[in-house]
């Protein structure tokens, strides 16, 4: 972005599908760029001399080059860092932000920021290490087959963590089968061959059944025995307590975030933690000390009591099942505003009914959705039993902001819960200005 440009920096000019970023390699220089790399950009004599001093690099396609410069950038720190990757169909960007809070506490660390966790992001990741690195936590994601072999092969992990396998993108691959298919490409850019998985998930611990003996793998779950685990659970509205056993050896610990998703991102940082020489005093410090990135479970308390939960970044069955579970712990009334779950294709009806009998089954006491799909989830609602004249139906999300007014009392908890496309996070921002 040439309006975020420093000083002696290089601008990539990447190019979209509508337009070359290498058009604006002059405005890069002028913002005080040193080099740019564009692809299908003539270059006159006369810029030639206006840029003299600098660096203007032509090649015939920039996204490859940026790929290939952050190749080298790993090779060169092959030594100096140890490279944690992450994938999952969820949680992958709070157990990225879990992991590296534990790791911080004995290294210096660079990490994935927001979700960059794509063909861009990643090598951008990468391209942040600087001498003062010890550990790098990189998240990546995928939509289709091949991509996190190509991320993989990027980063180079000395260890590789699967939180889960679920139903993100089901659309695009066919099959959960094929989704595991997809994160376990994960290894191959690992050549220690040493993950860590999710034991509760019943693809993963299958794969760890039949793989056990090939690869090193860890195990981390709750109700699966694992390597890494959790007991006495106490679940709080926003909080959570329980007991770590790691290595025959044992701690209590509290994580700052609701929800049973969280104490497994929590044994997973845990099992990185003590891969990488942590004791369990900075493991448990890490985990209690952890924040999460934006948009994602951000809890507000606005000024009439009532109580926001913005889950809107993103929404899979698997992340809104936990999502309900989570609201299901508040005492006071409990509102849930759902929207539609994206990339599901023809399994995308049958998820959406699931989502509604979570909120049955979860005791929601008033459920308003919008989108195309959304009024599956209502449909199921009803039919599992929940009551009609608690149950809103929008095609448009606008409504929801009107509807929202006319029924909000005090001390109320509401989540908003959707697919980043539907830009639920903006019903947010307008509640928030009207209370």
């Amino acid at each position: 972005d040439t309006r975020e440009i420093k000083g002696n920096e290089t601008y990539i000019g990447l190019v979209g599908e509508k337009i070359n970023g290498g058009i604006y390699y002059e405005e890069a220089f002028k913002n005080g760029a040193s080099t740019v790399i564009i692809e299908n950009i003539q270059i006159t004599q006369e810029q030639k001399e206006k840029y003299r001093g600098k660096n203007i690099i032509v090649v015939e396609d920039t996204l490859k080059a940026l790929r290939e410069i952050a190749i080298l950038k790993r090779n060169l720190y092959n030594d100096k860092i140890k490279v944690v990757a992450i994938t999952g169909s969820v949680g992958k960007t709070s157990t990225k932000d879990m992991i590296a809070s534990v790791l911080k506490e004995k290294y210096k660390t660079l990490k994935t920021e927001g979700n960059y966790n794509n063909h861009i992001g990643v090598p951008l990741t990468i391209l942040k290490l600087k001498e003062e690195h010890e550990v790098a936590v990189v998240e990546m994601g995928m939509n289709h087959l091949g991509e996190i072999s190509n991320l993989t092969n990027i980063g180079k992990p000395n260890l590789c963590v699967i939180t889960n396998i679920g139903t993100s993108h089901i659309g695009n691959l066919g099959s959960r089968e094929n989704i595991l298919k997809a994160k376990l490409e994960i290894l191959e850019g690992n050549e220690e061959k040493e993950i860590i998985v999710n034991n509760d998930n019943d693809l993963l611990h299958k794969f760890y059944d039949e793989k056990n003996n090939e690869i090193n793998i860890i195990t981390y779950g709750i109700e699966n025995e694992s390597k890494i685990y959790a007991t006495n659970i106490i679940k709080k509205e926003e909080s959570s307590k329980f007991i770590c056993h790691i290595e025959n050896e044992e701690f209590e610990v509290e994580v700052p975030v609701a929800g049973i998703h969280f104490i497994q991102n929590s044994l997973a940082a845990a099992a990185v933690g003590k891969k990488l020489g942590l004791t369990n005093e900075q493991i448990k410090k890490g985990i209690e000390t952890f924040e999460l990135t934006k948009k994602r479970m951000d809890i507000e308390n606005l000024k009439n009591g009532v109580k926001i939960i913005n889950d809107s970044y993103n929404a899979s069955f698997e992340s809104m099942k936990g999502s309900l579970e989570n609201l299901a712990q508040y005492k006071n009334r409990k509102i849930a505003v759902l929207g539609d779950m994206f990339e599901l294709g023809e399994y995308s009806k049958q998820l959406h009914e699931n989502v509604g009998i979570e909120v049955y089954k979860n005791n929601i006491d008033i459920l308003i959705c919008a989108g195309e799909n959304a009024r599956y989830i209502t449909n199921k609602a009803k039919e599992a039993g929940m009551l009609k004249e608690n149950i809103y139906y929008f095609k448009e999300k606008e409504n929801i902001i009107e509807k929202l007014k006319q029924i909000i009392k005090k001390d109320d908890v509401i989540l908003f819960k959707a697919s980043n496309g539907m830009k639920f996070f903006e019903i947010v921002e307008k509640i928030k200005e009207e209370q």
